[in-house]
């Protein structure tokens, strides 16, 4: 984590200025640090950020000098949304690389890739779609790695590549749902020495069908063995509901050799069961394939697919703890900017094992800047 704000100031050193220099009232670094403290603390947009900094405003000035005073919340929502946001992210990038220790760096690293649309983006003059946005989440770690705005979900498959150049897929599984499930995405995830683990559905129909009629005929002919399958199952209850999972991998058998030809490092099918049966006794099934370039090793394939729910979660969290679907900020970079920021905060929130739900931690962030300053800087 940051020692000292000094730290602060040089991971945000590389940001350029946006503004002309006859416009600069306040500094760069004075904005930047107010919306990361203010978000921390339960601001939602720059209204907040300003009203935040204004009520702790000789807190703030322990780390910045905010020499003018506040800016308005105007000023800094016209600067975030002037920054760019490949900056933006680089400069909280390499605050997060300061977050992971060599313990957490060990083993196999999941990393699911998703995307989410701020609903509450569109309609403005600088965009009229909502936007949306593919990221990435370190499950281990908790912590973000990166994220590609798109202008459409449509537009998943030209951004996920983008979003793969900006990560060290050296070591790392990486997990996407059906709509990357492409064959140049599994080429340059294997090629920069990263795995796979890809969902299979019917936008790969061949290779969705050949997946599951190969798992049928296990279950029919019951000859797991003979194929070298590895099976697992977990159950889970909670609030009434059991809910379990089964897992099958196999290598890719003959009959699918075909698809190792056109699929980089295919190495691996997969299936996943999850059962879920209420406390009234309903029960519905999910029957999902994957295609993978790991070892057929099913706990890890389990690991794998389990975590990929960590991203999903990330993105509830943005909508319950952040209200970010409510969210109106639309202008220039701000929504891409912000909506980086609320992940990163995650990040940090997540990282504090102290109880308490993460919606609690920031009004506890709010209501104490002692608790606020060991999020920061501790």
């Amino acid at each position: 984590m940051l020692s000292s704000p000094i730290d602060f100031v040089k991971h945000f050193s590389d940001i350029v200025e946006p503004r002309l220099e006859r416009t600069k009232l306040h500094k760069l670094i004075d904005i930047l640090f107010i919306s990361v403290a203010g978000t921390i603390a339960g601001c939602d947009g720059p209204t907040d950020i300003a009203s935040f900094a204004s009520t702790q405003l000789d807190w703030c000035r322990k780390f910045v000098p905010l020499e003018n005073g506040v800016p308005s919340h105007d000023t800094i929502g016209r600067v975030i949304s002037l920054i760019k946001p490949e900056q933006f992210q680089k400069s909280f990038l390499d605050w997060i690389a300061t977050l992971t220790t060599d313990d957490e760096s060990t083993g196999p690293k999941f990393v699911p890739i998703d995307g989410k649309t701020l609903r509450g983006s569109g309609g403005g003059k600088d965009r009229e779609n909502p936007l949306h946005v593919v990221s990435a989440w370190a499950t281990l770690q908790g912590i973000t790695l990166g994220q590609v705005a798109v202008n459409s979900k449509s537009n998943e498959i030209t951004a996920i590549p983008k979003l793969l150049e900006m990560l060290e897929l050296k070591g790392a599984i990486i997990s996407i749902d059906a709509m990357g499930c492409q064959k140049k995405i599994a080429k340059q995830i294997v090629s920069n020495q990263g795995d796979y683990v890809l969902a299979v559905k019917d936008n790969q129909p061949k290779l969705s069908d050949a997946v599951g009629a190969f798992f049928l005929d296990r279950y029919e002919h019951e000859d797991f063995s003979q194929y070298k399958c590895r099976q697992h199952t977990t159950t889970e209850k909670a609030r009434g509901t059991i809910e379990s999972r089964y897992y099958i991998v196999a290598p890719v058998p003959d009959e699918m050799k075909e698809f190792c030809r056109s699929w980089k490092g295919l190495k691996t099918i997969g299936q996943a069961i999850t059962t879920t049966t209420t406390s009234d006794g309903n029960e519905t099934s999910e029957v999902r394939n994957f295609i993978s370039s790991r070892p057929p090793k099913v706990t890890e394939f389990a690991k794998s697919v389990r975590g990929h729910w960590a991203i999903e979660s990330m993105h509830w969290v943005l909508d319950v703890v952040f209200d970010e679907d409510a969210s109106r900020i639309r202008n220039g970079e701000s929504t891409q900017n912000f909506g980086f920021l609320r992940k990163f905060v995650i990040s940090l929130l997540k990282r504090d094992t102290s109880k308490g739900s993460l919606k609690g931690k920031r009004k506890r962030a709010a209501w104490s800047t002692d608790f606020l300053e060991k999020l920061l800087f501790c």
